[in-house]
């Protein structure tokens, strides 16, 4: 009797396990009266076992934890679904996640590169150099891991005000026709001399000098083609195009009304800006005898960069342009559109955003308080522009110019020229002695968000109120060009 009942049992369990793989369906291979049998057979067990469940539950209660903690789904019917895949936003927002995390916990190290008599204007990184140029008329090579400098490049007779460091494969370009090694690398200084030079790096000898006919106040290197560098004036409102072949000018074209600030390189999109606030993006082109052929122009009326100093600086990325123009917010332009949006860089009126650069994943944007005089770099996550946290240090220097790497390793390297050259290097997490530079979350910074750029008092009020912060959860705002908080603290 034990036997037969237990082989009923086993034949219950099977006719169970049966059952659940065929679902609402018919069990195959049972039909007809047997099948009723077995199917009452199996309520009698299930009735007498109800207090010790069966080992096949188990297993199935274990088998749907283990497709839980997989990510997936199960119906009412037992039948498993693959998990959903997470949506875009899901995916930024975990990768912001971590992004916050990483950088909360980051560490740097300062050190000061001492060598340059005046302000530092424009750095460039190449491999471990950092080239500097300066108001002194010079440009520096320097080792990076070693602190040291190693080229003192002097040749111009005016301040160099910008620098621009070719690709390699382009470098190999021009090295073979100078005849020299296709390792070796140029970078490229622009000066108020009115001068262009290319300097090669290893040897600290200036290969070619262009005379452009106006002081050059900027410059970019455009990898499209056979190679061109274009210059903007300082004192003429125009861009000058050069055959990097050659050397030879390919195109003058007045770009702007005032003195050209900033240009900046995007695949076969050149970006420019100016002194009064005007951005006009360009397509290059080497089909023809003029490389530049303007897209579109939008001017202050639209950018809300117009003011008293002067100073734009643009960093572009996909369709949208991020500007500085010494203001307490980044302005980020659509530059298909012509809409306009603010991201706050300073949870007080009397912040100033001098340089906003991209490093993969973050917008930087450097912040001076012109009340206490403390320098900071803002991070912010990308796409997203999400804030993240605030780096300073004691006696940090206002920052005018910054430049970014990455070491083999993974880890960060910066340079940062103002009144003082200065490299941010990066610590490794295991590193047991305390950085010198201040990790710190602005909580007014932290809700801040996109804010679509449209004429209103509303920061004007704020001034006169004598309020520090501005509200992140405030109706849409922006400075009208008349009534511009910056002017007012400048006057």
């Amino acid at each position: 009797d034990g036997e037969v009942s237990k082989k009923v049992e086993l034949r219950s369990r099977l006719a169970e396990l049966l059952l659940q793989h065929s679902g609402p369906q018919q069990t195959q291979g049972i039909v007809g009266k047997e099948e009723d049998k077995m199917k009452r057979q199996v309520e009698k067990v299930t009735e007498q076992h109800v207090a010790r469940p069966p080992a096949l539950k188990i297993a199935r209660e274990e088998r749907r934890e283990n497709e839980r903690s997989d990510g997936s789904q199960t119906d009412g019917r037992g039948e498993t679904h693959l998990p959903v895949s997470p949506s875009v936003e899901e995916q930024e927002d975990a990768e912001f996640r971590s992004r916050k995390q990483t950088w909360e916990k980051a560490k740097f190290r300062l050190r000061t590169l001492e060598g340059h008599s005046d302000i530092i204007t424009c750095a460039a990184a190449v491999d471990n150099l950092v080239i500097s140029g300066s108001r002194d008329t010079t440009v520096k090579v320097w080792h990076v891991p070693t602190a040291t400098e190693q080229r003192n490049l002097g040749g111009h007779s005016g301040g160099v005000t910008c620098l621009s460091a070719p690709p390699p494969e382009y470098c190999r370009r021009l090295a073979r026709a100078f005849d020299l090694s296709d390792r070796e690398r140029f970078v490229l200084s622009g000066s108020t001399d009115c001068c262009v030079r290319i300097w090669a790096l290893s040897l600290g000898l200036c290969v070619k000098s262009i005379y452009t006919f106006n002081a050059v106040s900027s410059l970019c290197f455009i990898p499209e083609g056979e190679g061109f560098i274009v210059t903007g004036s300082g004192s003429y409102p125009c861009l000058q195009v050069w055959s990097w072949s050659s050397q030879e000018n390919s195109q003058s074209v007045n770009a702007h009304l005032d003195a050209v600030t900033t240009l900046q390189s995007q695949g076969p999109l050149l970006f420019s800006g100016s002194a009064e606030g005007c951005v006009c993006v360009w397509e290059v082109s080497d089909d023809g005898p003029e490389p530049l052929h303007r897209l579109h122009i939008w001017g202050p009326e639209v950018t809300r960069c117009s003011g008293d100093d002067g100073r734009l600086i643009l960093s572009p990325r996909g369709d949208r342009v991020f500007l500085s123009c010494r203001k307490a917010s980044i302005r980020i332009l659509n530059w298909r559109t012509g809409m306009m949006t603010r991201l706050t860089n300073h949870s007080s009126t009397a912040g100033v955003t001098d340089c906003v650069n991209q490093i993969p994943g973050l917008l930087i944007g450097s912040c001076f308080d012109i009340t206490n005089g403390e320098s900071t770099i803002n991070l912010f996550s990308l796409p997203q522009c999400k804030y993240l946290v605030s780096l300073t240090s004691s006696d940090l220097p206002r920052i005018l110019c910054f430049a970014a790497w990455l070491t083999a390793s993974g880890d960060h390297r910066w340079v940062t020229g103002g009144r003082d050259l200065i490299v941010w290097e990066q610590l490794p997490g295991s590193f047991k002695k305390r950085g010198d530079v201040t990790v710190r979350r602005d909580s007014r910074l932290e809700d801040c968000l996109l804010e679509s750029d449209r004429d209103s008092d509303d920061e004007q009020s704020e001034v006169d109120d004598d309020e520090d912060s501005i509200p992140q959860d405030a109706s849409e705002t922006e400075e009208t060009p008349s009534s511009s908080w910056l002017r007012c603290v400048l006057q």
